[in-house]
């Protein structure tokens, strides 16, 4: 037998297949400044500076993390894409700007077309909530990298803010709020604790009381998008910083953007911690200071805002419909 490519492991003619079975959920996410079709060596964006006096870009780059096991574990490929989107949006959006475009990085161990099609689906369903183009990505073949069942996804956010507008938090001062904005679940942080903890006693498939669904529904919820949030609120009332918490927990994300020589106040009982956390925690016995520094538990976003933004920004929460906390202070 010759050797080939393809029986080292790499199909090249399958990924070209996706390549052509993606074009259209790439393309619904297109608008007038995006300049190529997918499939060329690079992606074309023409950014519209109409209104900028300053532009200046902002970049992030993210993962989805050992979420992805649950992704495997379950079957479930249409969410992980928007997790990953979400994320990438929502750290650039605390910095003042708006997302441009994103592109992703798909590795599997073997390409799996469904699979690969339910991903990208994904990113072009957040990236079109969130306005922004999916303009390009690679999808890579690396057997004996990967399980052949499994994969890792990574993703760019390009985005934009006039430079006066950037949001960094030094005019943040002793006495400023902290308001904090409602997560839906892990997100897309503390995986690897929550795993190792929960499935030496429960089934994904296992509906357990309190959470209302089971354990993989609740696990895979989708990293939720603060965009439209974040906007409104620096739009009609000045914020001096926000955080998007991920890894390292409420203290750890907000502390990034104090200015020196302050603190937090968090009042960690102004708010009800989620099932899922309460869960994670009684069943591995994990302390209040680990959970603390691993979960988001329950807050997505913090605003630090000055005491006399308080009321303007609670109503604009109500008429979003966004849950909120008044979690703390500045010191």
């Amino acid at each position: 037998m010759k050797n080939t490519y393809k029986s080292a492991g790499v199909d090249i003619e399958a990924g070209d297949a996706i390549v052509k079975r993606i074009k259209n959920f790439a393309k619904s996410t297109f608008n007038k400044n995006v300049l190529s079709d997918i499939g060329l060596f690079g992606a074309f964006y023409r950014p519209d500076l109409s209104g900028y006096s300053e532009p200046v870009l902002v970049s992030s780059v993210d993962g989805v993390g050992t979420k992805l096991k649950i992704a495997f574990a379950t079957n479930t490929h249409n969410t992980v894409g928007q997790d990953l989107v979400n994320h990438c949006v929502n750290d650039i959006a605390v910095c003042g700007a708006l997302p441009l475009f994103f592109m992703d990085y798909l590795a599997f161990g073997k390409l799996n077309p469904d699979v690969a099609a339910n991903i990208i689906e994904g990113f072009s369903i957040a990236c079109k909530e969130n306005g922004c183009a999916l303009i390009g990505g690679e999808t890579a073949e690396m057997p004996g990298l990967y399980d052949e069942k499994e994969y890792d996804i990574s993703g760019t956010i390009v985005g934009i803010v006039d430079k006066g507008k950037i949001i960094d938090g030094k005019t943040i001062i002793k006495g400023d709020l902290l308001l904090g904005f409602k997560s839906n679940g892990l997100h897309t942080n503390g995986y690897s604790l929550a795993r190792k903890v929960l499935f030496e006693k429960f089934k994904l498939n296992e509906k357990i009381p309190g959470l209302n669904s089971t354990l993989s529904e609740d696990l895979l919820k989708v990293h939720k998008s603060y965009l439209k949030l974040i906007n409104t609120l620096k739009e009609k009332i000045e914020v001096k910083g926000f955080a998007h918490i991920t890894g390292g927990g409420i203290v750890g994300n907000t502390t990034r953007i104090l200015p020196e020589g302050l603190r937090l106040n968090i009042s960690w009982d102004n708010w009800e911690v989620p099932a899922i956390f309460r869960l994670i925690q009684k069943t591995g016995s994990i302390t209040d200071d680990e959970m603390r520094k691993v979960f988001n538990l329950g807050v997505g976003l913090i605003a630090v805002i000055g005491k006399n933004q308080q009321d303007a920004a609670l109503k604009i929460a109500n008429e979003l419909g966004e849950e909120y906390f008044l979690i703390g202070k500045v010191e």
